[in-house]
């Protein structure tokens, strides 16, 4: 299966998301984080991007008789590079983008399903903001704020620290009118 398949599809999405910042999980604690995702559902992504070299064995341990591994995301290999992406077809995006929202729309409905979720306290925001730039102006904002993201998903979990989920979407919303 080649990267892109493996990448953008809402589950396994979500399982890289979960990944990230340096976690070692197991598919246990993978399909206690997916309580909406069947369990089988798991253990085939988790399989896939297992053998893909997406996610990587840090540790085997024998638990009841049976083998339980421990894995980590490789991060190389979880990202789709300026390449990849310059080799996607508007459908690609388009599936891209859908599984994109489907992985947000499922973290968003758990985060809302746990006990004692409060948007308000936990200073949830899922705003828009409709922007002018003009190529320049946009080149520049994402130089800007690439290193600003970069640094924030190379933190590590640590007490007091708690994950969460940052999504950025950017792309024109229509043509440009004279005039403008």
């Amino acid at each position: 299966m080649e990267l892109l398949d493996l990448l953008l599809h809402p589950v396994r999405l979500r399982i890289v998301n979960a990944m990230f910042g340096g976690r070692i999980r197991t598919t246990t604690d993978l399909c206690r984080r997916l309580p909406d995702v069947p369990k089988t559902t798991v253990y085939r992504h988790v399989g896939l991007l297992a053998d893909a070299g997406i996610l990587e064995v840090a540790d085997e341990r024998r638990v009841h008789g049976a083998v339980e591994r421990h894995y980590r995301l490789s991060r190389e290999r979880a990202r789709i590079d300026a390449e990849a992406a310059a080799s996607m077809t508007l459908d690609d995006h388009r599936h891209g983008f859908a599984a994109a929202m489907a992985a947000l729309l499922a973290e968003f409905n758990g985060y809302l399903d746990r006990e004692g979720a409060d948007p308000t306290a936990d200073m949830v925001s899922y705003r828009q903001f409709p922007i002018w730039l003009d190529a320049q102006e946009q080149a520049e904002a994402v130089a800007a704020l690439t290193p600003l993201l970069r640094g924030l998903a190379e933190k590590k979990p640590r007490p007091g620290r708690r994950q969460l989920l940052l999504s950025t979407i950017l792309f024109p919303m229509g043509e440009v009118e004279e005039g403008e």
